[in-house]
């Protein structure tokens, strides 16, 4: 694997960083890489014998879970009449379409078509079935490659379960391309946007590190004044009095997921910990869903937790308003102007360009073809 290295303002080296040249592509008519476990739902929305709809870059997902409580998620359209089989209803283990009552098994094989008879003719192929998987709270589907689905881990969060920690889940869907996500969190420095909110903070890029499939930055971050928030302090494992010591927060993007560790001065641990995944709603990906996993450190008396739940969840709503707002705004530019103007100096970016523009893959129009890999029905 390929690595550079670069440092701030503290005397380290400065790695080599290039702008986008006339023929590179623009990053915002890149796609995500299907050959990775995305979430698609939340567990909790999936209840035993129901079905809800769902999406991944424009393929719509019926996802539905049977009677044993496993979940299965199909191409959301009847073979027959391509009715969408999340209006159907679950039988047993197999779904069952609203319309004509055809059935169809988690890998999307037809199981039943009840007013033929066995010898009947029958269609040459269901439906497509994705590869499944339940952790963290959510259900992550697998829409590339399902050879390959065995073979790829899911995403590591560290912290979730932990009796250290306690876990909150965002699930919402911000109007923009992916791209748009990954540089507002890897860039520290519009600070300025969350002034209200946070007060003044000033970050420093301490290092920063990439890779060919990620890359790392670490900022030193100083309370300089201003009115913080309380769910700020909270967050920052502070207490209830705050504090203006310096914390290190190291972010990554580990394509095509991202994640934050917060370490307040002094600490042996993280105070908190973020795990997020960006992913695609529509075909042209200018609109996708952010799954978020914060875990926040438990502090010595449960109490002081339960109490200052609101206060954290409120914080973070309105840090993550604020963002969506800008990055929304961004993405209005670009439909706008019909291609990426923007004149970025921050190296760190650049190279987190690199890094989603070298691990997608470029969009093309959508046609009407037949999807390749079809289960053929049971005799």
């Amino acid at each position: 694997m390929t690595e550079t290295d670069s440092s701030g303002a503290r005397g380290g080296r400065t790695a080599e960083h290039r702008s986008p040249a006339p023929g590179d592509a623009d990053l915002r008519r890149i796609g995500v890489h299907p050959d990775h476990w995305y979430p698609v739902a939340l567990s909790r929305r999936v209840r035993r014998e129901r079905v809800i709809a769902t999406s991944f870059a424009g393929e719509r997902i019926a996802l539905y879970r049977g009677r044993s409580g496993a979940v299965h998620a199909l191409e959301d359209r009847c073979a027959h009449r391509q009715v969408p089989l999340s209006m159907g209803v679950v039988d047993g283990e197999a779904l069952r379409c609203c319309y004509h009552a055809w059935a169809y098994r988690g890998d999307g094989r037809i199981s039943q078509i009840p007013y033929l008879a066995k010898g009947d003719r029958r269609p040459p192929r269901g439906v497509r079935g994705y590869p499944v998987r339940e952790a963290y709270g959510l259900v992550f589907v697998f829409p590339g490659d399902p050879e390959k689905a065995e073979a790829t881990a899911l995403p590591d969060v560290p912290a979730f379960g932990s009796p250290d920690y306690r876990t909150m889940t965002f699930s919402r869907t911000v109007r923009c391309h992916y791209s748009f996500m990954h540089e507002n969190l890897l860039d520290m420095n519009h600070q300025f946007l969350h002034r209200g909110v946070v007060g003044r903070l000033r970050p420093e890029l301490l290092e920063q590190r990439t890779g060919e499939t990620w890359v790392e930055a670490r900022y030193l971050f100083t309370h300089t004044g201003g009115k913080r928030n309380r769910g700020a302090s909270l967050l920052a494992g502070e207490g209830i009095g705050g504090s203006d010591s310096a914390d290190v927060m190291t972010i990554r993007t580990r394509y095509p997921y991202q994640t934050l560790d917060l370490l307040p001065e002094g600490a042996a641990r993280p105070a908190f910990r973020m795990w997020a995944a960006y992913v695609p709603e529509d075909a042209e990906q200018r609109v996708c869903h952010t799954y978020g996993l914060l875990t926040i450190e438990k502090p010595r008396i449960p109490a002081v937790m339960h109490l200052a739940w609101p206060f954290i969840r409120h914080f973070t709503e309105r840090v993550f308003a604020e963002d969506r707002m800008a990055v929304e705004a961004e993405q209005r530019a670009w439909d706008e102007q019909g291609e990426d103007r923007n004149h970025e100096v921050f190296p760190l970016i650049l190279n987190v360009r690199e890094v989603l523009r070298a691990n997608g893959v470029p969009l093309v129009p959508r046609t009407a073809t037949p999807c390749a890999g079809l289960p053929d029905p049971l005799p």
